[in-house]
């Protein structure tokens, strides 16, 4: 079993990235269930978070001002 160096700094955000996620799926039209969703199109799961960083991006620069 492989050891992950991908961990959270702020592990009780997880639930908030998630209901993110979710969001983002389907303002994009995409349909994630709960759970595995190791189903979707790369191209799907990429539009979902590009959109979320796209997202986040413009939620940062508004507070900057």
């Amino acid at each position: 079993m492989a050891n992950s160096s991908n961990k959270k700094l702020v592990p009780e955000a997880m639930t908030a990235l998630d209901k993110f996620k979710y969001e983002v799926a389907s303002e994009v039209g995409v349909n994630l269930k709960d759970g595995y969703n190791g189903d979707i199109s790369a191209r799907d799961a990429g539009r979902i978070g590009g959109n979320m960083v796209k997202k986040m991006i413009q939620q940062v620069e508004n507070n900057m001002k």
